[in-house]
């Protein structure tokens, strides 16, 4: 994405935000920005290893439910036969 922009974009981009927000505020949205961006990254670390543990447990899942079953046979006549 940003292979797109170049340097010259780049810092068009950076004059633009410091005209709009001043060089005040500009560390504090940089801040803010990066804050979000590792909230963002933590959350999907944490849906991936959830992903990974259902699929653990559902190939274990799969290993035990491969082994025989017991299956006991069922009587079927009705009480009034009896």
């Amino acid at each position: 994405m940003l292979g797109n922009i170049g340097i010259p974009g780049l810092i068009l981009i950076l004059i633009a935000l410091l005209l709009v927000f001043g060089p005040s505020k500009l560390p504090e949205i940089g801040k803010a920005f990066g804050k979000g961006l590792k909230e963002f990254k933590d959350a999907t670390k944490g849906i991936m290893d959830d992903e990974n543990k259902i699929t653990r447990e559902n190939s274990q899942d799969s290993v035990q439910s491969s082994s025989p079953v017991k299956v006991e046979p069922i009587d079927l006549k009705s009480d009034e036969q009896r």
